[in-house]
């Protein structure tokens, strides 16, 4: 009979009902592609092309489809589409940024930990590293005259990227205001929006979704409030999230790789196919720039908080079970070990040595300095084994194991400690800000009044994130699919190594690096509701409706505690009812 390959093909749907929309659902792949030849299908499997022949299947085209699918880049989209795929991230940003910067210098205290990162950052603006200050500093730095630093070095357990970019803000705003403080986390929580939006865009092949992805993040009161005060999670959260999006683009990109080697192979064989040889395991794909990228991030995201290196291991397999699979669709015979060869070892190089680099290079104020912390411990401590390395580099190591040691052991009560076990049902929110103005203070005309921040997320966002990683659990374990395993995998990284440390104290706010993927957890259940493109147009309309609907009513939620993510004055009563659980006073 000859070589045959069983890949059914479909004609992608023409007319006014056509749309590029499509839900988590749909088989990955099977829409939106050009091959010739096709027939149209309905929702079974009449019409389908089940048996092809080699040159037909080993087209660069006919790779590309199965390997990627129908839409590989905003191209794709028909041309009156085209404009609102960066249109969209654009809008949801907009709205985020709104929330984000009105009212930013609210209120004109060091809240909660920009007691310690506001202060660090001034000191990078002023001297490159980390210097420690007089008692009640925080008096003076309010009041608008920042210039106390003492001129010892301070401790810190932090690396240095989140706080730089807390001064890149002051720098430009000035360091007497709270807007300066702020600016920076402001931007990169608006930032972080659009990347999102753009993320689930390419993800699900749906503009509808990449909407709601967008408008949930922006409308979130726990990323909003994390937004809105120098802490150093949302820049963690930030580099993570790009990190992400830069491994999304890789994995399109090496399979195009593929196709195209594969597919010169298969127009230079006689039997329309590449050589045994060719497929036993498979072509090397060349640099991976949008992996460097990667790396890039990483090493920023790690140089934020050490926390990141789980991300940088799980996305690092992520990668390469990406490409395994690849080689599998492919056709590959050895496509473990090959891919292990040829995309596991440069995925490897790629990310961990190059995110490394990004870490060394982070602590450059450090090394240039002459007084640093710990900048010179090497030189009044001498070693027979490890005395080959350079002093700063050994001083820079040792800095680090006493950093680790402050981390393991700190097991310090706190009133808003929060076990991880209670994160995704906000459990034990932070409260970041809390005062009760008196009656005749501006916003306060009754006699009991509060100003709060409550770093709460939106309760109907999180709490259906939490039943959506159910449903993702059972698409990726019983369905295979990829999409759900990649966020599952986000949220793993980010989530569940918390469980190794019990004792440590914890806060709720942690959530906030692998919060980006909760909300992709939420939307893909929403591409379920949504539904296919196949479907009839009023199953397509009704799923429409309630995703939509969704999305309004989390709008409305996330106006109702808007005033006590923003520190509004509002009546105490008006305080109280939102305060939904004990917990959360």
């Amino acid at each position: 009979m000859g070589n045959v390959t069983q890949t059914p093909t479909r004609q992608p749907e023409t007319g006014p009902d056509a749309s590029p929309t499509s839900g988590p659902g749909r088989p990955h792949g099977r829409a939106g592609g050009q091959d010739r030849g096709r027939v149209s299908t309905g929702r079974n499997l009449e019409g389908h092309r089940w048996i092809g022949r080699p040159a037909e299947s080993n087209t660069p085209e006919a790779l590309r489809e199965r390997l990627i699918g129908g839409l590989q880049t905003w191209r794709d989209y028909p041309a009156s589409l085209r404009l609102w795929y960066w249109l969209i991230p654009v809008l949801t940003a907009a709205l985020g940024g709104v929330l984000r910067f009105v009212r930013l210098d609210t209120p004109r205290n060091l809240v909660f930990d920009e007691t310690y990162y506001v202060k660090d950052a001034y000191s990078f603006l002023v001297s490159g590293y980390e210097r420690s200050w007089p008692d009640r500093a925080n008096d003076s730095f309010i009041a608008g005259n920042p210039g106390m630093l003492l001129n010892t070095p301070e401790y810190v357990v932090h690396p240095p990227v989140g706080k730089w970019m807390i001064a890149a803000g002051m720098w430009l705003f000035g360091a007497d205001n709270p807007f300066g403080w702020r600016f920076g986390a402001a931007l990169t929580g608006t930032l972080s929006i659009l990347l999102l939006a753009l993320i689930a865009q390419k993800l699900f092949r749906s503009l509808t979704l990449g909407a709601a992805a967008g408008v949930l993040l922006a409308v979130d009161g726990h990323h909003l409030v994390m937004s809105r005060t120098s802490l150093l999670d949302i820049f963690l959260m930030f580099w993570i999230l790009a990190a992400f999006g830069a491994l999304l683009m890789d994995r399109d990109d090496g399979r195009r790789r593929l196709a195209a080697r594969l597919g010169r192979q298969a127009a230079a064989s006689a039997t329309g196919r590449p050589s045994a040889l060719q497929l036993t395991s498979g072509p090397w794909l060349g640099i991976r720039w949008w992996r460097l990228a990667a790396g890039v991030c990483l090493g920023l995201a790690v140089g934020t908080k050490w926390s990141a290196l789980f991300f940088l291991a799980g996305f690092g397999l992520l990668t390469v079970f990406w490409d395994l699979s690849a080689r599998r669709i492919a056709g590959v015979h050895a496509w473990i070990s090959g891919g292990i060869l040829k995309d596991g070892v440069p995925a490897f190089l790629s990310i961990v040595p190059v995110a490394a680099l990004v870490y060394g290079a982070t602590w450059t104020g450090w090394f240039r300095s002459t007084d640093a912390y710990f900048r010179h411990w090497a030189e009044t401590n001498p070693s027979a084994e490890w005395g080959w390395l350079p002093n700063a580099v050994r001083s820079l190591a040792h800095y680090h194991l006493e950093a680790y040691k402050f981390h393991q052991g700190l097991s310090a009560d706190h009133p808003y400690e929060a076990s991880a076990w209670s994160w995704l049902v906000m459990g034990r929110p932070t409260s970041f800000f809390y005062e009760s103005p008196g009656q005749g203070t501006p916003g306060c005309e009754l006699t009991n009044c509060t100003t709060a921040i409550l770093s709460v997320g939106n309760p109907l966002i999180w709490w259906s994130a939490a039943v959506s990683l159910g449903v993702l659990l059972f698409w990726w374990a019983g369905r295979r699919d990829w999409r759900a395993g990649a966020v599952l995998a986000g949220v793993a990284a980010g989530y569940l190594p918390w469980f190794l440390y019990p004792e440590r104290t914890t806060f709720f706010f942690y959530a906030v690096s692998f919060e980006p993927f909760l909300v992709l957890a939420l939307v893909y259940c929403l591409g379920l509701v949504l539904g296919q493109r196949g479907d009839p147009l009023w199953r397509r309309r009704s799923g429409f409706y309630l995703v939509a609907l969704f999305v309004v009513a989390a709008v409305l939620v996330s106006a109702f505690f808007y005033p006590v993510w923003t520190a509004e004055v509002i009546p105490y009563q008006d305080w109280r009812i939102r305060m939904w659980m004990p917990s959360w006073i």
